[in-house]
């Protein structure tokens, strides 16, 4: 629905089971799976996709993901992106076990995972 009829094509379909995050949205701040989200579950609220993170791409999640070089194919980036914005938004400074916990279920294929812990220990130091 998000890529094909709103045309906001950073948010990727993978499993369509919710299991892998390359879906991930935000609804009222909330990271959740768009694929096992229905409309009438977003009527009413606000739902976030990567391009609503930031128009210009100057997120510090963002800017620390290219830093610390986390894409490789990139399929799994927004999605990633997206789950570690929710951490943020709820805690500022986590720790690296907070952060490997909340990532948990984001899946990147690339095997990219110290990158993307690195990249949001840097974007939390910088926001």
């Amino acid at each position: 629905m998000v890529r094909e009829h709103l045309k906001l094509t950073g948010t990727k379909f993978g499993c369509g089971s919710g299991l892998c995050g390359a879906c991930t949205v935000h609804v009222d701040g909330r990271a959740v799976r768009s694929c096992q989200t229905t409309m009438s579950e977003v009527a009413g609220k606000k739902v976030t996709t990567i391009e609503g993170l930031s128009p210009t791409s100057s997120h510090p999640l963002q800017k620390a993901f290219i830093a610390e070089q986390v894409p490789q194919c990139g399929y799994c980036t927004s999605g990633q992106i997206m789950q570690a914005a929710e951490l943020l938004q709820k805690n500022k400074k986590p720790s690296r076990e907070q952060i490997v916990a909340h990532m948990d279920g984001n899946i990147c294929r690339c095997g990219t995972y110290p990158r993307i812990v690195r990249a949001i220990q840097r974007a939390a130091k910088e926001a």
